[in-house]
């Protein structure tokens, strides 16, 4: 899968979401300006010692990205979108486009896409989930609908000793 970034601000979440990306496997597609240096000391805190497993690339526009994977499925996730995610069926090389902290996605990008923006559901008083919870929650269904993608399923219990 592949998980953007257009233009994020707040390099905790940018950093919670790499760690996730490369937890999965995922790449991670970040579109400048960016709100953080990529030397920032909470960016890297947030990744902690997973940078070295995330493939990770930049681009100067979101039309930049556009252009380049043409022939991909490509989504936009936003509070705006009327289409549930979970209704979507998703295939290992889609993209998924997340908004920047303070402003989500760019309605005219929206209009241009409608039948591909998805929302997650929520209460009609609450403005938006945190950045990086709603990267997990999409990523973790986009996942499961296609096996987890050679994810590890089972886990090694180990004794406790008493």
């Amino acid at each position: 899968m592949n998980i953007v970034l257009m233009e994020p601000e707040i390099p905790q979440n940018t950093g919670n979401i790499a760690r996730t990306c490369a937890a999965t496997g995922s790449s991670l597609h970040l579109i400048r300006p960016l709100g953080f240096s990529t030397d920032d000391k909470y960016l890297k805190r947030a990744g902690l010692d997973y940078w070295h497993l995330l493939d990770i690339y930049y681009y100067n526009s979101i039309q930049e990205l556009l252009d380049k994977f043409s022939q991909n499925n490509i989504f936009f996730a936003s509070t705006k979108a009327t289409n549930i995610y979970s209704d979507i069926n998703y295939k290992k090389d889609d993209f998924i486009i997340f908004g920047k902290e303070t402003a989500g996605i760019p309605v005219k990008i929206l209009k241009n896409h409608l039948d591909k923006t998805i929302r997650i559901p929520m209460i009609n008083d609450a403005r938006s989930l945190n950045l990086a919870n709603s990267v997990a929650i999409i990523l973790y269904e986009t996942l499961r609908q296609n096996n987890f993608c050679d994810l590890i399923m089972k886990g090694k219990l180990k004794k406790i000793g008493v």
